[in-house]
């Protein structure tokens, strides 16, 4: 017996859905997504006529991913350049899943190593904390004092060598 859209469509998202977390719209939205293609499918296959084929994890909407991966980067979600996968921030454990570490990632997609994966709102609400908690002050201070201490040894330090060049055998 032949299985209906749905069930399949079902099926497929349940297999997405237990390698990668999903809130519950993002499965509803997949869930809409891979219905709708396998109906185009369905209705290409019923008519004799076939459907576009795009490279591997590419669709027709993502082509302009797939040309420039920084535009993977948006206000308010940011795609897996892997799976085409949507979230807020991509993370270690779903990196995992593609055998990457997130420095492995970058590089392969050719992301500077300092950009965050995550959304420019996240990014940016993050950046605020930080700012309200007084963080850059409090860096400052912190990189000031480790340049003096630094300065300080660095003093003492020709005066080790010159100790140590005395000792050295002749």
């Amino acid at each position: 017996m032949e299985k209906r859209l749905l069930e399949l469509a079902v099926e497929i998202v349940q297999a997405q859905a237990s390698i990668t977390k999903m809130p519950c719209e993002e499965i509803e939205h997949a869930l809409g997504r891979v219905y709708n293609a396998l109906h185009r499918m369905r209705l290409a296959e019923e008519e004799g006529r076939t459907l576009p084929i795009f490279p591997e994890g590419q669709s027709s909407s993502q082509g302009v991913l797939a040309e420039d991966p920084r535009s993977s980067i948006q206000d308010d979600k940011v795609t897996c350049m892997e799976c085409r996968a949507e979230f807020r921030q991509l993370t270690a454990n779903h990196l995992r899943t593609h055998q990457l570490t997130p420095r492995e990632y970058k590089k392969k997609w050719g992301f500077p190593l300092k950009q965050p994966l995550a959304a420019r709102v996240l990014t940016n609400l993050r950046s605020r904390s930080a700012k309200k908690r007084g963080l850059p002050e409090k860096l400052q201070i912190y990189l000031d004092q480790k340049r003096k201490d630094k300065m300080r040894l660095g003093q003492e330090k020709p005066t080790n060598q010159i100790r140590m060049s005395l000792r050295a055998p002749v």
